[in-house]
């Protein structure tokens, strides 16, 4: 999820430049269903982050299966801030193929410090440990990564941009 907010882009012409690409780009006007997505179709698998997932993706089966793929495929799999949510649609029986996995994303620390972590039904970082991930935290709002295997995550919106580098550099 990205803001189009001018103090969230970095600035007004900043802004205006990431609406001008967005609106050029053609696929970005007739997004498919999660449910018609075929990991066969594409190279690598990117997850952005954004509240959206903490309500949709953490019970939505065609998450997933897509994830779950993708992770057992070797594609690389890159997921930031609070979509790692999407890995909680992963469980059959009660586990996940995240399981053991060293992963970052959005912290308690951070849900807390921008007032969210009270008024939250669940929080992400207390989710995913138990879900049997091997959580890892860099300092707050700052860009951090981790990559296990063909999995790469980021904690925060600040990461965004980092986690796509390394993706592109794996790709």
């Amino acid at each position: 999820m990205m803001s189009l907010r001018p103090e969230m882009a970095g600035s007004a012409q900043i802004a205006l430049d990431l609406e001008a690409i967005i609106r050029s780009a053609e696929v970005m006007r007739r997004p498919i269903r999660l449910a018609d997505a075929r990991l066969d179709d594409y190279d690598a698998v990117y997850c952005p982050g954004g509240h959206g997932p903490m309500e949709d993706l953490c019970v939505d089966a065609d998450a997933g299966r897509l994830l779950t793929a993708a992770l057992a495929s070797g594609k690389p799999l890159a997921i930031v801030c609070h979509a790692p949510a999407a890995m909680l649609a992963t469980r059959i029986h009660g586990v996940s193929p995240f399981a053991g996995y060293r992963i970052t994303e959005f912290t308690n620390e951070e849900e807390n410090a921008v007032g969210l972590g009270p008024k939250a039904r669940w929080l992400l970082e207390d989710e995913l440990v138990a879900l049997g991930a091997d959580f890892v935290k860099g300092e707050m709002w700052k860009p951090y990564t981790v990559d296990d295997r063909n999995l790469f995550t980021g904690q925060n919106p600040a990461s965004a941009a980092v986690l796509a580098e390394q993706l592109l550099k794996v790709l």
